[in-house]
């Protein structure tokens, strides 16, 4: 198998960013969704009252295009986040341009918790959050998480202290609404993750991606960025392979050999159940009003083949780094990845043991 594609999301929910090659770090690639968008709600003039805005609640993030200036060499702060915003009603785009790196040493703090998992991150100001409350017409904030990361609860990552994981009632509830929050366990030091969902790192394979657009009608393609991956595998042998993949390997392609670039271990510990985002019409902001409107429910014919998340459809896996301390490497697109550990069964959602 080969990389094929591999993408960035700066700013959680909005469009992905295509790169051709990237550091990985044990928290992600360098820019993946250090940034995320909360709404502002102001009942009265106490502080005010945050709200996660991810995709699937907010169709309208699908409108806005990110793009990424990479900064010089001698100069990692030049790096500069682009955004594009275009309203379906009016013919014209807008533009802004956020600093990846910003100094954060006079902006506000605040307490950002993301599927039970909390953090502390920076309040962007101005002229950022005006930009983009004028184009949602609400009120929003742009944080910045800077060098906080969120603690990977649970026992989704292979270096999890705590392996006596027992989920509760209020996790199991929130299956059905988005990607589930995670009950509370141990995690060690220098292991966290940004503002991904739960993982540093999404895998998905063209070989599933083919079988979800062979459901629609003749010359329709499901676009893969609204499975929001990582890192894009073409070369398995059927679709949904990876169901079963408990780590990969990824090798320098030939043509980079001369980098002298070690092998890659990534551990697969968890499926990735799939929620109602994948119904938007990237175009519009809205839900599909066509068959791409009903992609989740077309999926859950035969796709809700987690025991853990039962009434969610799977694609793809969670991916971790399979030592916390390594030295600095890179994948490329071109790349050969090969499996390195089969699970004999899926695994459950929130049962994974690292062995």
């Amino acid at each position: 198998m080969r990389i094929t594609q591999l993408y960035t999301y700066p700013i959680k929910s909005l469009r992905g960013v295509p790169i051709t090659t990237s550091i990985v770090s044990p928290n992600g690639f360098p820019y993946d969704r250090r940034f995320m968008i909360l709404k502002v709600h102001r009942e009265d003039a106490s502080s005010p009252s945050l709200k996660n805005m991810t995709i699937t609640y907010f169709n309208e993030m699908s409108l806005f295009l990110q793009d990424i200036n990479m900064p010089r060499s001698d100069d990692p702060s030049t790096a500069i986040l682009i955004i594009t915003f275009k309203s379906p009603e009016k013919d014209e785009k807008t533009r802004l341009e956020i600093p990846l790196l910003p100094q954060t040493s006079n902006l506000e703090i605040v307490d950002v918790n993301l599927h039970g998992s909390s953090t502390k991150a920076y309040n962007m100001g101005e002229p950022y959050n005006s930009w983009f409350s004028s184009c949602f017409g609400w009120e929003v904030m742009l944080v910045y998480l800077g060098p906080s990361l969120r603690p990977i609860l649970g026992n989704l990552s292979p270096n999890a202290v705590d392996k006596s994981f027992a989920p509760n009632k209020s996790w199991l509830s929130s299956i059905t609404d988005q990607i589930p929050s995670l009950t509370k366990a141990k995690s060690e030091d220098k292991e966290g993750i940004t503002f991904a969902d739960v993982a540093p790192y999404l895998i998905v394979t063209e070989e599933s991606l083919h079988d979800v657009s062979s459901r629609l009608s003749e010359g329709k393609e499901m676009d893969i960025t609204k499975f929001r991956p990582n890192i894009v595998l073409s070369g398995s042998p059927t679709a949904y392979d990876e169901d079963y993949w408990g780590g990969i390997v990824i090798t320098a392609n030939t043509k980079f050999e001369q980098r002298g670039r070690l092998n890659i271990e990534m551990v697969l510990t968890q499926n990735c159940a799939r929620c109602k985002s994948l119904n938007v019409d990237y175009s519009t902001g809205k839900p599909g009003i066509d068959e791409t409107g009903t992609i989740l429910k077309t999926l859950m014919k035969d796709r809700r083949v987690d025991k853990g998340t039962k009434y969610s459809p799977i694609f793809g896996r969670y991916g971790f780094l399979k030592s916390m301390v390594q030295p600095t490497k890179e994948i490329t697109v071109g790349d050969e990845v090969i499996v390195s550990k089969r699970n004999q069964e899926r695994t459950k959602f929130g049962g994974y043991l690292y062995q």
